[in-house]
């Protein structure tokens, strides 16, 4: 495409502000086709490859013709598995109509926002957090208000400090467990905290970042939306790129 004279670009391209950790993968990539030996701790990659027996899958879906237009939201063969998977290992029931499959989870949340947020709405982030979350909330015209989840509590909020930054414009809360960056995982006891501060709050929406649901080295996970006080409120958004290697096939899905 042509170069873009930045004075045509929208203000809000112009507002957004480079992620972070896709710089600092390119810089490593660049330094290490330079020959130097370098280890990026930037993007969330895993080591291995995609299975073999995922590879496979596709190849042949390609040989049988799986080249064309799907409906709006997914294949629904593939929406009826995800609905499984939530069920099997989330405790969540969704029906395949409930279930939206996004080009990464990363899109996902940028359609939530984009189809939840208000000029001026907030949205409750906690820090240290994934570093596009800012930037889609800037981007949907939202005002991100972070809250500290510092060492001091193992990287999780606390309650009272979540009740704290609840105005009337808040419209979303994010949870990413388990998180990125800090690695630290909520408990079912520590989701039941939150849920009793959140309860009051019925318009509040809690949307759960659970990508790195199976890098995890605690032993055990619990999803939020599988509160029964919650669960008409949370919206959950997976996807195949940490679990199953499968970073550069853009496949996530929201439910």
């Amino acid at each position: 495409m042509p170069e873009i004279s930045t004075n045509l670009l929208s203000q809000r391209v112009l507002d957004m502000v480079e992620s972070a950790t896709i710089k600092m993968a390119q810089l490593a990539r660049e330094l290490n086709e330079q020959g130097k030996s370098v280890i990026s701790l930037s993007l969330g990659e895993p080591d291995f490859d995609t299975p073999q027996h995922i590879k496979d899958a596709a190849k042949k879906a390609l040989d049988d013709g799986y080249t064309k237009y799907t409906p709006v939201p997914g294949l629904v063969e593939l929406r009826k598995a995800i609905t499984n998977k939530f069920k099997r290992d989330n405790n969540l029931d969704y029906s395949p109509s409930q279930i939206v499959v996004s080009n990464g989870a990363k899109q996902s949340i940028a359609n939530l926002a984009l189809a939840l947020l208000n000029p001026g709405d907030e949205v409750i982030v906690f820090t240290p957090y994934w570093v596009s979350y800012y930037e889609i909330i800037r981007l949907a015209e939202g005002v991100p208000v972070t809250v500290s989840a510092g060492i001091e509590n193992d990287y999780k909020v606390k309650p009272e400090d979540v009740a704290a930054a609840i105005t009337d414009r808040t419209k979303f809360v994010i949870f990413s467990s388990p998180c990125n960056p800090t690695g630290s995982v909520y408990s079912k006891a520590e989701f039941e905290a939150i849920a009793e501060v959140l309860a009051p709050y019925p318009d509040i929406y809690i949307v759960a970042d659970e990508i790195y649901e199976y890098i995890n080295f605690t032993g055990s996970t619990f999803s939020i939306g599988s509160l029964p006080q919650l669960k008409d409120r949370v919206i959950t958004v997976n996807g195949f790129a940490k679990g199953f290697a499968m970073t550069g096939w853009r496949l996530g899905y929201i439910g």
